[in-house]
């Protein structure tokens, strides 16, 4: 059955909305100097991917002269257009965003030097710098001299130069220098005057030292801009059951970094010559989304900036520590007391150790026969990993559910395979045609002919790292009926012949791509027959994304029944919330804060009786019908009521709420009149330190 096209945002521009939400945290003033620098770190690198990603497939669509296979009222060649138009006035925000970043440090004694701004000392200190430990790092490009241009890494930065001779007027050539920022501190700590810091940067170094590099050929008058270049990061893979996914994969890596241009961003003051003929030899038309910037780019390394240079500023503010479940302290077995109850941590809030006390309680204990898990993103020195090699080691059988095709993590994926197959872990691939997305983890004991199971499902990755930045729930239980049937999602995933269709009738779980969709459409229809009887009908929906045709339109339905949608969403929103047919009005907002909000949390009112449901499924097509996703409920009534409370503490968000309308202007939310500040991030570490103190 057809359903009805509903008015909707479109996708790339919300999405744009919300990285405006990003900036916006640069900006504010309230947040301390350091903070503000990772919030602009944090929008350029949600920029870079949005442009590898998105903008590619919109370029995709283009060149196939099809029309976009998503809600789009535009054709991409339009979007595109009003894409490169909100970068082009986001591009603007940032550079003044920056320069008053740069006023508050300079006023804190900070300063960030460019190569024309350094005293004698630091000119000597610059020039020994680059001799010791950048010199043998580059190999500048003769790119006049070198018939075919050579492809530009879009992950890495260039100086594009232009070299002269006061000697010889027809002097004059073109190189390109690779920074290499990875191998070489991209912020480098200058000899500074006492009570002030003074910081340059590794391509303002080289910058200094051209005379260094080219001095010998002849030249001695050097021009030199920061240009990068962003390409289409999608890998395509043959999705014909006998190919080989590795091989596949490899290869798509390689082609990646040939993949057409998306952008290309350079320094607005760039010689216009120079600009022209780099245009000219990198095949890029007006089309390429040409974007003039400031000296600096890859402003995504400016999340990692120096913090040490702020500690003489004392409002620096600590980061919240994590504490332990007040259930899970050690020592203690963990095991013991999920028979017991169920635990729903909530990360960064609660330690992410308790999951690796208890994979490490199961690699040891000599009843535990089985450990199965899906990894899809983990952290750079994994303890996971670890944890499921010593249980090897320790005789129980180990299986991994791998996730080698995780967007920008296949490369690191694909050496955890590796590493964990020769651990004698064996690892499961997944499907060719879909990826597999779920969180869950299995644990089987067999003690006194009594087999019993355990285990953990989560809203985010198993991802230490991550964990601490991150807010995601994830839920401890030893029950046997919800266990039951992830064993059985296990069972479909590692069949040499999946068969999805043995998950259609779960009774606890849904399953994309099997019945997510149906699953939660049933949840709001029950919601809009209680508002058509005048019964209280209400919903809260907590997703990263919220785009989806079908699920959207029922969400309408809900709101012109009567019944209360409250959304919270973090990142892209397609839905029109303000519309003339709802007797209710829709109240969406979004928290960017300290954390990045991750869950995906969902309660309905059902009569009084709440059901409150976890999942690792946003709602979009992809995490709908093309992704293995698991939705499961939270059980345990004092657990549900647990989640409600953590949703209504963020409905009342009044300090780091942005509102969701119809022109995304991301308005903030205000507090009503007398009304206290409330940032939910602060209230929900307050809320459950009172639950650990009880």
């Amino acid at each position: 059955m057809k359903h009805k096209k509903p008015a909707l945002i479109i996708r790339d521009l919300s999405w744009l909305s919300f990285n405006g939400r990003v900036m916006q945290e640069a900006k504010d003033e309230s947040n301390h100097l350091y903070d503000r620098l990772r919030f602009l770190g944090i929008f350029s690198n949600n920029q870079d991917e949005f442009f590898r990603v998105r903008v590619a497939a919109l370029k995709r669509m283009l060149l196939l002269r099809k029309s976009a296979k998503m809600h789009l009222e535009q054709d991409p060649e339009k979007i595109l257009a009003r894409i490169q138009s909100t970068v082009l006035e986001q591009q603007r925000d940032f550079d003044r965003s920056f320069t008053a970043i740069l006023k508050g440090m300079a006023q804190e004694n900070i300063f960030l030097k460019n190569e024309k701004q350094l005293n004698a000392q630091q000119e000597r200190f610059v020039q020994k710098y680059f001799s010791e430990k950048i010199r043998t790092e580059i190999v500048p490009l003769m790119v006049e001299s070198i018939p075919q241009m050579p492809l530009l890494h879009d992950k890495s930065i260039y100086l594009a130069c232009v070299l002269g001779s006061s000697a010889n007027s027809m002097l004059l050539r073109y190189a390109l220098i690779e920074v290499p920022v990875g191998n070489v501190d991209r912020f480098v700590l200058l000899p500074s005057a006492k009570g002030s810091q003074d910081i340059i940067l590794l391509e303002d170094i080289i910058r200094f030292n051209l005379p260094n590099i080219f001095g010998a050929f002849g030249f001695d008058r050097f021009l030199s801009y920061v240009i990068k270049f962003t390409r289409d990061a999608e890998i395509d893979i043959d999705h014909d059951v006998s190919t080989d996914m590795i091989a596949e994969l490899v290869k798509g890596i390689k082609n990646r970094k040939k993949g057409k241009a998306t952008r290309f961003v350079y320094e607005k003051n760039i010689d216009p010559t120079l600009l022209e003929y780099l245009i000219q030899r990198l095949n890029l038309n007006k089309k390429d989304n040409l974007i003039p910037g400031g000296r600096i780019h890859n402003f995504k390394d400016f999340m990692h900036f120096p913090v040490s240079v702020f500690k003489q500023i004392g409002d620096l503010k600590t980061q919240r520590k994590s504490f332990t479940h007040p259930d899970l302290k050690q020592p203690c077995r963990i095991m013991s007391v999920l028979e017991q109850q169920d635990i729903l941590l909530h990360f960064p809030y609660h330690s992410f150790d308790s999951l690796i006390d208890l994979l490490r309680e199961a690699a040891i204990d000599p009843n535990v026969l089985r450990i199965k898990i899906t990894c899809y993103r983990l952290a750079k020195n994994s303890r996971i990993i670890n944890a499921l090699i010593n249980a090897v080691r320790n005789g129980k059988q180990v299986t991994a559910v791998l996730e080698i095709r995780a967007r920008f993590d296949e490369e690191a994926n694909l050496k955890w395979k590796t590493m964990l197959e020769e651990g004698g872990v064996k690892v499961v691939m997944g499907f060719p045609d879909m990826k597999i997305h779920a969180k869950l983890c299995l644990i089987t004991k067999k003690e006194f002919n009594r087999t019993r199971q355990y285990g953990f499902i989560s809203t985010g990755n198993f991802n230490e790292a991550t964990a601490r930045l991150y807010a995601d729930q994830c839920l401890l239980t030893a029950d046997k009926h919800l266990l039951a049937e992830v064993d059985r999602v296990f069972a479909v995933m590692e069949s040499a012949a999946p068969k999805l269709s043995r998950l259609s009738r779960l009774k606890y779980l849904a399953v994309s791509p099997i019945n997510t969709r149906s699953f939660f459409l049933k949840l709001m229809d029950k919601e809009i027959q209680a508002a058509k009887a005048n019964k209280p009908a209400s919903m809260i929906i907590k997703l990263n994304s919220l785009v989806d045709e079908i699920l959207i339109n029922k969400i309408y339905e809900a709101a012109t029944a009567g019944v209360s949608v409250k959304l919270i969403i973090r990142g892209i929103c397609c839905v029109l919330t303000d519309q003339s047919k709802f007797k209710v009005p829709i109240q969406a907002l979004s928290i960017v804060d300290e954390y990045l909000e991750h869950a995906r949390i969902f309660a309905f009112h059902n009569e009084g009786k709440p059901l409150v449901y976890i999942s690792s499924a946003d709602w979009m097509l992809r995490n709908l019908d093309h992704r293995i996703e698991v939705t499961c409920p939270v059980k345990d009534p004092k657990l549900a009521q647990e989640l409600i409370d953590i949703l209504q503490i963020q409905l009342s968000e009044n300090v780091k709420g942005r509102i969701l309308d119809n022109d995304q202007k991301n308005h903030y939310v205000s507090a009503k009149h007398d009304a206290a500040p409330i940032r939910s991030q602060e209230k929900i570490y307050e809320y459950l330190q009172s639950k650990a103190g009880k």
